[in-house]
């Protein structure tokens, strides 16, 4: 069926024409020219080609203007990259090109790491700055805070945190604290994790953590700067077991406070590796348990000497240098630090310098030690500058070895104190140096709260005594024994005659029978 008439249409470009197609009847499109369909040649002139479809029941076909609406190949193709060009500003670009787009970012960033001598290997899978200028700004950020390459290249990781969201806020917030920003950089060279940190999250339940073991606030910074690690301990492992524990064994809970101020890494070490066997070891050694609670409380950082490696080895090493099995204990209560010094240098240098120069035998040397472990840390200057000081008060050489080896705390005194306390005994007190050999102890008491008042009282009711029955005994003790003139007088001749503790005893004797029979008459020895 053929069409015959059409419609004109003088404004458009377009002709359109609707046909009514029959049901179930199709054709291969066609081209035909225009000559079958009849287009006014105003039109033809105005608008020049133009398509129009062409379509029927029996054959449906495709007409254009044959002056050429056809598009060769080329002409599609350049089309097509045109579209594609204009249509790129809108468009995502494809995974691999933003994957190699990350490539080639990353590679910028390490090249300009390597310039400046940080080794990235370790970066890999982590998340870094797109642009160098950024990675820039980090390792500059850094700089200030007093980090250098091979601080950063201990911890690589540290690039990966970004300036104003994470160490701009944590630095915050520890400066808020108190924490002193002189201490940054070592804070950050011992702990630089904490920049990755949460402040919520994971620094302020520790800060609330520390303040309920009744660690002072003023005190907080403090322990922050001493142990930073503290920071990323979680609250419910390490830090409250082992507070547990030694509240256990016997420190006092109002002491808590003071001795995690002392000694904050108590927080990082666990029971049952460290503290239990450390504690278990020195009670094997004799020292009560509360002894050992009372130890950690004055010093705390004896828990951080190592078991094996220096407790063991250095009581090992005193017992070869004549100190008995049974004073061990008293030796690490009266100098806890004598388990954790270096004692395989310091034993044998300071036991043949004592030797040298006041001539102190092996097993002198360890009576030495159980009465005053601190000797085995005194410089070789004070000891020299203290024996010179006995000889110029006319002791001989081996005076001088008696005197310390009775009472070692000679060489640790202040000497111009000695001198005072000297000079009061010679001249005031008029008593002869062997009282001094007898009893060098002398010196350790104090002048004015001791020496003096009891020599005053003593003369005024025109007694003699030797100094440890003057000295060696409390201000209570004292007023008793001179309530009793009788005790006194015996007193008097049992120490003259022999020694200080057989003198106790026989003092301890004639005063419980005196008790029990209060009517007797006991002669005792005339004075000389």
């Amino acid at each position: 069926m053929k069409i015959v008439s059409y419609a004109g249409i003088t404004k458009p470009r377009f002709l359109l024409v609707r046909y009514d197609l029959p049901a179930l009847t199709f054709r291969t499109p066609q081209l035909i020219s225009t000559s079958s369909l009849c287009i006014s040649s105003y039109n033809e002139k105005r608008h020049g080609l133009m398509i129009r479809p062409h379509c029927s029941a029996a054959r449906r076909t495709l007409s254009s203007s044959s002056t050429d609406l056809r598009l060769s190949k080329q002409d599609k193709f350049s089309k097509k990259q045109e579209e594609v060009t204009s249509a790129s500003l809108y468009t995502h670009p494809s995974l691999l090109q933003m994957k190699n787009e990350r490539i080639a970012n990353r590679t910028r960033v390490y090249e300009f790491l390597r310039s400046i001598g940080v080794v990235p290997d370790e970066l890999d899978g982590l998340e870094l700055p797109v642009t160098v200028e950024v990675m820039h700004e980090r390792v500059d950020f850094l700089h200030k805070l007093g980090l250098t390459i091979e601080d950063i290249n201990n911890y690589p990781l540290v690039l990966g945190c970004s300036v104003k969201k994470n160490m701009i806020p944590v630095l915050d917030y520890l400066g808020k604290l108190g924490v002193r920003k002189s201490t940054f950089t070592e804070f950050l060279r011992r702990y630089p994790q904490v920049l990755h940190a949460s402040v919520v999250v994971d620094l302020a339940p520790v800060v609330k953590y520390l303040q309920g073991m009744d660690i002072k606030p003023n005190d907080v910074p403090r322990v922050l700067e001493k142990y930073p690690e503290v920071l990323g301990f979680k609250l419910e492992g390490t830090m409250s077991t082992s507070v547990a524990y030694l509240i256990a064994i016997g420190v006092a809970r109002r002491e808590i406070g003071g001795v995690l101020t002392k000694y904050p890494e108590i927080l990082g070490m666990r029971v049952g590796r460290v503290i239990k066997p450390f504690a278990e070891y020195l009670e094997s050694l004799g020292i009560p348990r509360l002894a050992v609670a009372r130890l950690i409380e004055k010093r705390p950082h004896i828990l951080g000497f190592e078991l094996e490696e220096q407790v063991k080895p250095n009581l090992k090493s005193l017992l070869e240098y004549h100190v008995r099995q049974t004073s061990l204990a008293a030796v690490v209560v009266q100098y806890p630090e004598i388990i954790g010094i270096d004692l395989e240098t310091k034993l044998p240098n300071q036991q043949g310098f004592l030797n040298s120069i006041i001539g102190l035998a092996p097993d002198e040397f360890g009576r030495v030690i159980e009465k005053m472990p601190q000797v085995i840390s005194l410089s070789d200057r004070a000891i020299v500058k203290h024996v010179d000081f006995l000889k110029e008060c006319g002791f001989s050489s081996e005076q001088v070895k008696k005197m310390v080896v009775g009472c070692p705390q000679l060489l640790a005194l202040n000497t111009d104190i000695m001198k005072i306390s000297y000079d009061y005994f010679k001249t005031t007190m008029g008593r002869p140096l062997d009282d001094l050999i007898m009893f060098p102890a002398f010196f350790t008491y104090g002048l004015e709260s001791t020496i003096k008042p009891r020599h005053k009282m003593v003369a005024k009711k025109g007694m003699k005594c030797s100094l440890a029955w003057l000295l060696n005994c409390s201000d209570e003790k004292f007023e008793e024994r001179m309530k009793d003139p009788g005790n006194s007088r015996f007193l008097f001749h049992i120490l003259l005659l022999g020694d200080w503790r057989a003198g106790e005893e026989e003092v301890f004797k004639y005063s419980n029978f005196v008790k029990l029979n209060p009517g007797s008459s006991i002669p005792l020895p005339l004075e000389p």
